[in-house]
């Protein structure tokens, strides 16, 4: 493989955008029978949401499981708005890509028999998520990935992209800045794999790269978008002031955790017949209302034995801010996870623009509906970036331009703005968000939102995150109803005239231009 730091030639058969597990996955799946160039926003290896997923895999490969009851249970917390047909697939594709995982080296967890040690997660009827070195599944995952790459002709380039370019409506590869110089990369097939938007919030698990990059240059390219109202928030982000806030896993639920308020009582016993393992949506609504009301809410993991051992992450990151997990209650709240919406893709992982694909959390493949069911989201990476790339594989031929690469760039200087700098901005932009188009919203807030974050248009660094934001928050006015994670106070009820799937059209240039 290429160094990431040469410089990448004119034309490639494919391009891949993004270096999460879906990006990775389709990368490998197309490499040695084409030539692709991995992009990434920072180097190989950093940077991407999957090292950070804590919770694990979902696959029903346990004795008492089967894919069936695995769609069941997802299907049961999508709201109504699967796709019944992805979800099959996910299902029933699960088994084989643990199994290319574990033949790239990964190391799942296992029982002292040696069989894979399963776990159970909130709203799962059975024990079937993997996990690797407690709560460091995403990061073994992308560990496992990440070698595989290096020792492929997977050629790799830090480098920003700009645009998507087009002829006669067909994405022929992209505009991206690569150490200063502005490059023009053509290809057959372009697949977007940039992860999601959770940056967007102050309260938020998700890395500083997950600003919705790859949503803005699919709607700045014509392509449809679906479900952006549907932002799920995990309800259990260590509360600590730390930013972005440190992931408590499901898991520790699963293994018998309790959810307290202030005083010791239990936050979710007459709320949910579930109780501590129902739906994240529901519980992050229960926490913001208690939130809001001025209480204060924990996570109590000292029933668990050796929560340091078997949880070493969630201790680490306790242990850094002055808490023992096997002894104190945890702060916590709901902070921005993960994105059900996003580029409008079928089976395959399509959009509707010929030579684009997308998979991963960039992508709306209707397999979560308006909820993820936990630890759905490593599983839907794998599984489309595979499928993606065995598309690629069967349906588009080589490329063959030679387009030339531009001059060295020469960036635009920012608009004048009020703010003293880029992050104070931001920081404004992402407390707006969290505060107007967090887990329960109305129509007062949505259009606050989406008039105050317009001051930030004209700021260059801050075109993309006022673009995705405000797709977002129009999604959210649209959906007049409570469904899945999309709560809005005003319409608290599930209309049963709207379930269906919201698709926001290709943009006007009037959207597109702030």
């Amino acid at each position: 493989m290429s160094e990431a730091t040469s410089p990448p030639q004119a034309s490639y058969d494919v391009i891949v955008v993004g270096a999460g597990a879906a990006g990775l996955a389709t990368a490998l799946r197309l490499a040695r029978r084409r030539s692709v160039v991995l992009l990434c926003k920072t180097p190989l290896g950093s940077g991407a949401a999957t090292a950070w997923a804590q919770g694990g895999i979902a696959a029903a490969i346990g004795d008492d499981d089967s894919p069936a009851l695995h769609m069941h249970d997802t299907e049961e917390v999508g709201g109504g708005l699967n796709d019944h047909h992805v979800v099959e697939i996910l299902a029933e594709s699960a088994a084989p890509r643990i199994a290319d995982l574990i033949a790239l080296g990964a190391c799942f967890d296992r029982r002292p028999d040696g069989a894979l040690d399963l776990g159970r997660e909130a709203a799962h009827s059975r024990r079937r998520i993997l996990h690797a070195g407690g709560d460091a599944t995403g990061r073994e995952i992308h560990r496992a990935l990440v070698a595989a790459i290096r020792a492929s002709e997977v050629h790799v380039v830090e480098a920003r992209v700009e645009r998507l370019r087009l002829e006669r409506g067909r994405v022929v590869g992209v505009t991206a800045d690569h150490d200063g110089e502005r490059l023009e990369l053509a290809a057959a097939a372009v697949v977007l794999a940039t992860g999601g938007c959770g940056h967007l919030f102050r309260y938020t698990t998700n890395p500083p790269e997950s600003t919705g990059d790859g949503l803005a240059l699919a709607a700045r390219a014509g392509a449809t978008l679906t479900d952006l109202e549907f932002v799920q928030f995990h309800p259990t982000a260590l509360a600590v002031g730390a930013d972005p806030m440190p992931l408590l896993t499901e898991a520790l639920r699963g293994e018998g955790a309790r959810l307290i308020d202030e005083q010791g009582n239990a936050l979710m016993e007459r709320h949910d017949p579930r109780g501590d393992l129902a739906p994240r949506d529901v519980i992050s609504r229960r926490l913001f209302e208690h939130l809001a009301d001025g209480g204060h809410a924990y996570l109590d993991a000292r029933s668990i034995p050796d929560v340091a051992k078997h949880f070493p992450t969630v201790s680490a990151a306790t242990e850094r801010f002055g808490l023992d997990a096997q002894h104190d209650p945890l702060p916590i709240a709901p902070a921005a996870h993960f994105h059900m919406g996003g580029i409008d893709v079928d089976d395959h992982g399509r959009s509707s623009l010929r030579g684009l694909w997308a998979c991963g959390e960039v992508a709306s493949t209707g397999a979560h509906g308006a909820n993820r069911l936990a630890s759905n989201s490593l599983l839907e990476a794998l599984v489309f970036g595979t499928r993606v790339g065995d598309d690629i594989l069967a349906h588009t031929p080589r490329h063959h331009g030679t387009p030339k690469r531009l001059a060295r760039d020469t960036h635009l200087a920012s608009s004048p703005t009020s703010l003293a700098s880029e992050e104070e901005w931001i920081a404004e932009l992402r407390a707006i968000m969290s505060r107007d188009v967090g887990p329960i919203r109305a129509e007062a807030g949505l259009r606050h939102a989406l008039q105050s974050i317009e001051r930030f248009a004209e700021i260059p660094q801050a075109t993309n995150m006022v673009l995705v934001a405000r797709l977002i928050i129009n999604a959210a006015l649209q959906r007049r109803e409570s469904r899945g994670c999309h709560q809005r106070s005003d319409y608290p009820v599930i209309d049963p005239r709207l379930a269906y799937r919201i698709h926001t059209p290709p943009l006007s240039h009037h959207e597109i231009s702030p």
